[in-house]
């Protein structure tokens, strides 16, 4: 029978540590002397697996150990450790609040998408889906895809989403490298990815959901080495559960294997930083294969009970994103910095008779000048909180507080969330206020490693630390300040340039759209930087106006030597601006 243990107790109290959870459960005694609640309970953040402590009123203190009751007790891990159970917890806490959205077309509770993600994930078990295998997904931003994501990790299965406009040669080297089982997508199929999957040999099956009915099909027969039953596989927070590619500065992606706690710790720290609650309402605006749109936009509202509209289009569309935002009833968004530009865009050239009031607006995944918070608060009245994300971390790192909770500030990306962070030196030693470094995370919300890449484990964790790559500053307020990755510095004859810093220049002159400043070899100084601009529909700016610009706000050593101006610039599938693949499409061309 499980043992709780003294320690240190205060004059009025006892105090007891367990390695499972007990939030205002009720404990029994074994003389019946009495039934008492729990009213603290603490973690610490650092621990593998963490210890609980709760402090209780109790009325037999001259006990230093009792053994509780199993009626009170639960073998399994604590539920608030595994996404699967977050997710079971809101599915019976508010059955009946709506969950999910496909604009115009159909809605689901948080009890029916609980019940739809069980059917599902029984029809993989008997499929012969076991514990640890990778189950890839290329799919639309459709309920189809939330439902069979949550079903593969209920199965304790790893999701692997993939973009579906990638190229055969693309799905070849992903499903390979995830080692995928198998294969889903929509009814109407992936050529590119069945191919792909077709010469790996790996299953291929579709899952469509009808409107009329809201029932699953899922096109995948019994195997005989299937099990009968999804009630004997219990979640641990251990299990992989999600499998991403970083699309970081090298060219080869580096895959990121994440467990239910990573995903877990992620979506609690997601929730408590933007208090979302079952009130909330939001519209994905990102693709859901990307760690931004499926951590910070679904999963962090599911698991707040809160709820998702889906685009009827399966994905982002700025003619009908505030009528979606209306409809239903939004408090918030998130998106990259160009989807922002677009809705500006699309606000000063079609503005909308009325707008939804907002609590906050977020912004992550790349910088967000001032000059663009500035406009986006002023034209729709809410709070812009920038953050700071990377896949390894599931997402969320850093953010700026909501307004009740502290200001926030332009050009920062605010303060840890959920993790501890640091700011090292090439030696490991931490730096104080103000003083640059590399931005150094650890928490369990970390991933432990790269999948089989040892040389990026070598590099990516050291000290006790994982490092970013990401060169930056705590400034007095312990906000966090970005200065660049540190491989896309540009190193002009000894002087360090931040394109960061020269992006929010450019972005702050009022005929400038969009910006993107880059390294380009240079036989004098080793590098010089150049930089590509969209310029404001009607603007007549040019190469002369924007160096003169720079020459006023900038150190002569930072001002671009080129400017390209052109009306688009290279972007990730999710919408993010990659300088090395900028640098390489304006030199080649």
């Amino acid at each position: 029978m499980p043992l709780g243990r003294q320690i240190s107790p205060p004059p009025d109290t006892i105090q007891i540590v367990f390695e499972k959870s007990f939030i205002n459960r009720q404990f029994e005694f074994p003389n019946d002397q009495s039934s008492i609640s729990i009213w603290l309970l603490l973690s610490s953040p650092s621990a593998r697996w963490p210890f609980f402590f709760l402090s209780f009123p109790c009325y037999n203190k001259s006990r230093t150990e009792f053994p509780i009751t199993t009626r009170s007790f639960t073998s399994t891990k604590m539920a608030t450790q595994t996404l699967t159970g977050l997710l079971k917890h809101v599915a019976n806490e508010f059955p009946d609040r709506r969950a999910l959205s496909v604009s115009g077309k159909l809605d689901l509770t948080h009890a029916r998408l609980d019940e739809l993600v069980e059917r599902a994930s029984s029809r993989l078990v008997s499929a012969g889906i076991k514990p640890g295998d990778v189950v890839a997904l290329t799919f639309p931003n459709t309920v189809e895809f939330v439902v069979m994501f949550l079903a593969v990790i209920r199965a304790r299965a790893t999701a692997a989403p993939l973009n579906a406009a990638y190229t055969a040669e693309e799905f070849e080297f992903y499903l390979s490298d995830s080692e995928s089982k198998l294969l889903l997508t929509s009814r109407d199929g992936n050529t590119a990815a069945e191919s792909a999957a077709s010469k790996l040999q790996i299953r291929h099956a579709t899952a469509a959901l009808s409107v009329q009915d809201s029932e699953l099909a899922l096109s995948l027969p019994p195997s005989e080495s299937g099990a009968n039953s999804l009630d004997q596989v219990v979640n641990q927070p251990s299990d992989g559960a999600l499998f991403l590619h970083t699309s970081g500065t090298t060219s080869r992606p580096k895959g990121v294997p994440l467990t239910q706690l990573n995903l877990a710790s992620s979506v609690q720290n997601i929730k408590s930083v933007y208090k979302l609650t079952e009130s909330d309402s939001t519209v994905i605006v990102l693709p859901l294969f990307h760690v931004h749109g499926l951590l910070a936009g679904l999963l962090s509202s599911l698991a707040a009970g809160a709820a998702v509209t889906l685009p009827a289009a399966g994905r982002f569309s700025a003619s009908t994103f505030w009528q979606d935002m209306l409809k239903y009833n939004a408090t918030w968004y998130t998106a990259v910095p160009t989807i922002h530009q677009i809705i500006l865009d699309r606000h000063v050239s079609t503005p909308e008779p009325v707008y939804p009031k907002l609590r906050f607006i977020r912004s992550c995944s790349a910088s967000l000048a001032p000059a663009i918070m500035a406009r986006l608060e002023e034209a729709f009245g809410a709070p812009v909180l920038e953050a700071y994300a990377m896949t390894e971390a599931t997402h969320l790192m850093s953010s700026n507080p909501l307004p009740e909770d502290g200001p926030h500030k332009p050009g920062s990306v605010g303060k840890p969330v959920g993790q501890e962070m640091a700011i090292l030196n090439e030696i490991g030693e931490i730096q104080g206020p103000n003083s640059n470094g590399e931005v150094c995370i650890r928490g369990p919300n970390v991933t432990k490693g790269y999948k089989n890449n040892p040389d990026a484990n070598k590099s990516g964790f050291l000290f006790g630390w994982f490092h970013t790559g990401d060169l930056g500053y705590f400034d007095s307020d312990g906000y966090l300040h970005l200065v660049g990755r540190i491989k896309e510095l540009v190193n002009r004859g000894g002087e360090k340039i931040s394109p960061i810093e020269v992006d929010s220049v450019l972005l702050s002159h009022p005929d400038i759209a969009q910006a993107v400043c880059f390294a380009v070899p240079d036989e004098k100084y080793g590098e010089e930087i150049n930089c590509a601009i969209i310029p404001r529909a009607g603007s007549k700016i040019d190469e002369a106006e924007v160096q003169s610009f720079c020459k006023k706000n900038l150190a002569a050593f930072k001002v671009p030597k080129k400017v390209f101006i052109t009306d688009d610039v290279p972007k990730t599938a999710s919408g993010k601006i990659q300088r090395r693949i900028v640098a390489e499409h304006f030199l080649s061309s």
